[in-house]
């Protein structure tokens, strides 16, 4: 309720207004940040790049520790053998990085997620910290190791584990996602490759962030495009490349989009 209040606060003001509706300390952030933007947005960034230096210290470590016991093992090898055993240290290292980094980082996601909802309003503000907080943790795995895994169950694992409501026999082929623990996905869903997902949008100056929901047996074609706000009926079927709106409810069993377009009967809401 008191999200609801302050998202019509801000209508009714200036979205841009360097000056915050919020009362008390809630105000002295927002007014940091809006008045002092790229400062402010500075100091907002430093106890992410804390957790991202730590999730990948932690991440090397494996690796590390192999390297550190081969070179005691091979330090008497030819030329030759050594440099291919510290080969395949290397590849092992790498390995250790995959895994190591998809599960330390859903572990230090894990203070945020009861703070990401559902939220219109100005992009610096105080609901906007733990929704940036939980995609930049999202978009460390996705830019470096997630598309190794992808589709396998490691990567339902990975989204799961961040929040994401994922169904059994859910088979994602897309590396392409954002806020994963506002995306629900039934059973059977199926995400085509390189597919776009995300819960948030902009519009006339806002930031929304709000749910998308995708039904039982839907699925999802190459490259299509699900904003937030989406809800996708059950074994409703979205064509390639084709973007899907914010507000946008798909009926069950519809077939959206083009080439395949039955989209008079998709019913959209206004945002």
């Amino acid at each position: 309720m008191e999200n609801n209040k302050s998202a019509v606060r801000e209508d009714k003001a200036d979205i841009n207004s360097a000056t915050s509706t919020k009362k008390g300390l809630q105000a002295i952030i927002e007014n940091v940040f809006r008045r002092f933007s790229t400062a402010g947005f500075v100091l907002f960034l430093l106890p992410i790049a804390v957790v991202f230096i730590f999730c990948i210290a932690v991440a090397l470590t494996p690796g590390i520790m192999l390297f550190q016991w081969a070179s005691d093992v091979v330090v008497n090898y030819p030329f030759v053998l050594k440099a291919f055993c510290y080969g395949l240290c290397g590849g092992g290292a790498f390995i250790g990085f995959i895994f190591t980094l998809i599960f330390i980082v859903p572990l230090m996601n894990l203070p945020c997620l009861p703070f990401v909802k559902s939220y219109r309003g100005a992009w610096f503000s105080i609901e906007s910290i733990p929704w940036f907080y939980h995609n930049a943790l999202t978009y460390l795995v996705r830019y470096t190791v997630l598309d190794f895994l992808t589709p396998s169950p490691l990567n339902i694992l990975f989204f799961k584990m961040m929040g994401m409501k994922i169904g059994k026999g859910v088979m994602i082929n897309s590396s392409n996602i954002s806020d994963p623990c506002l995306i629900k996905l039934g059973d059977y869903v199926t995400i085509g490759g390189s597919a776009y997902m995300m819960a948030h949008y902009g519009m006339k100056g806002f930031l929304i962030i709000d749910k998308l929901h995708i039904k039982r047996g839907a699925m999802i074609g190459l490259s299509a495009k699900i904003l937030g706000g989406v809800t996708i009926g059950e074994k409703a079927v979205v064509a390639p490349n084709t973007a899907v709106l914010p507000k946008t409810i798909i009926k069950d069993g519809e077939k959206f989009g083009v080439p395949v377009s039955n989209g008079s009967s998709a019913v959209t809401e206004a945002s």
